[in-house]
C-alpha cells in the first residue's frame, strides 16, 4: 500500500500498517518526513486529516480503548461520554478481563472485571470502533466502585430521561447479575 492509501484513512494502528504491507521503519520515515503524524504509541493518522470538534473530544478515549487488547469504557469515561455527569475526567477509565496481563497505557486507569460480556456494545468513536458499556452497567458498575455520591447522581440523571429513555427493566436485569442492589435508591427516583 502507498502512502496515498495511509493518508485516506483518519487512523490507523502499527499492527494494520503491517496488514496493508508498510513496515514500522517505513512508518517512522513517513512521520520524520512530516506526510503522517504518531498521535500516541502505535497509532498514526494523515498529518493533513482534520478531525471534526466532536472527534477531538473523544480521540483520546477512543486510541485508549482500541490500543488495550478486549479493553472496554468504563465508569467515569462512560458516565462523561453519555453525559450522566458532570466530574471532568483527566484520565481514560477502561476496564479489562480480569485475568488480563498487565496492561499500561498513558492517562489511562485499567479496571479488571469478571464479567466483561455484560452491557458491552460497540460504537464508533472519534472514526474508530470501540466497546463501551451501555448506560445501565455503567450506572451499576459506578455504585459498586466508585463513591455513592457520584453513583446517585448518575442514576438521577438516568430516571430523568434528559439523555433517552431509560430502560429500569434493564437497570434492575443488570442488578441482579452483577448483585449490585439499587432498589432504595432507585424507587424514590422512579415514584
Amino acid at each position: 500500500m502507498n502512502i496515498e492509501k495511509l493518508q485516506e484513512k483518519p487512523y490507523f494502528t502499527t499492527q494494520q500498517a503491517k496488514n496493508w504491507g508498510v513496515s514500522p521503519r517505513m512508518l517512522s520515515y513517513y512521520v520524520e518526513s512530516g506526510k503522517l503524524e504518531r498521535i500516541a504509541r502505535g497509532v498514526f493518522r494523515a498529518s493533513t486529516f482534520i478531525p471534526s470538534s466532536h472527534e477531538v473530544q473523544w480521540e483520546g478515549l477512543a486510541i485508549a480503548a482500541s490500543n488495550i487488547d478486549q479493553g472496554v469504557i468504563c465508569l467515569l469515561s462512560a458516565l462523561s461520554y453519555y453525559d450522566l455527569s458532570d466530574e471532568f475526567v483527566n484520565e481514560y477509565w477502561i476496564a479489562v478481563p480480569n485475568s488480563h496481563t498487565r496492561v499500561k497505557f498513558p492517562m489511562t486507569r485499567v479496571v479488571r472485571l469478571r464479567n466483561m460480556k455484560l452491557g458491552v456494545k460497540t460504537i464508533k468513536m472519534a472514526n474508530m470502533t470501540v466497546q463501551i458499556f451501555d448506560k445501565e452497567r455503567t450506572i451499576l458498575e459506578v455504585f459498586r466502585l466508585l463513591d455513592i455520591e457520584t453513583a446517585i447522581k448518575a442514576l438521577k440523571r438516568y430516571v430523568s430521561g434528559e439523555h433517552g429513555k431509560p430502560d429500569i427493566r434493564k437497570l434492575l436485569r443488570y442488578s441482579k447479575e452483577l448483585r449490585v442492589n439499587i432498589s432504595h435508591y432507585l424507587l424514590p427516583l422512579t415514584l
